[in-house]
């Protein structure tokens, strides 16, 4: 794949026939605004949504939902991973070769001046106090 081949790849949401547009937001999972706003906020910032016993228990159309086993849990744990690993954009090899050669460039020049400046100091401290 060529350079100019990278910028022109199908990036998330870019297609009108994305299904990944209808990601749940957090616009979406708020049920009732009115309801939100009226609640105290702590000095965190975090809402604190807290409810009286009495409204839990005289609301009929909030029924608990069945506990679920353990592997249940763990089994929705990694459909998810696997759900989300699926929106990731991974990199082609040309793209990785090239991110990894970078880094490890950097790493090297980054030693490089601290070993000269390590160096630099030891000398200096031996003069003066040599």
């Amino acid at each position: 794949m060529e350079e100019g081949e990278v910028a022109e790849r199908k990036r998330r949401g870019e297609d009108p026939a994305d299904d990944n547009l209808n990601d749940e937001t957090f616009e979406d999972a708020v049920e009732d605004e009115d309801d939100v706003a009226d609640e105290p906020v702590s000095r965190g910032g975090t809402a604190t949504l807290s409810k009286a016993k009495t409204e839990e228990a005289d609301s009929p159309s909030k029924e608990k939902k069945p506990r679920r086993g353990p592997f249940a849990r763990l089994g929705r744990f990694f459909r998810e991973v696997v759900a989300e690993l699926r929106k990731v954009i991974w990199p082609t090899r040309n793209e990785l070769l090239t991110y990894t050669a970078v880094v490890i460039v950097f790493v090297a020049v980054m030693m490089t001046i601290v070993a000269l400046l390590d160096f630099g100091f030891a000398k200096g401290i031996l003069a003066i106090f040599g």
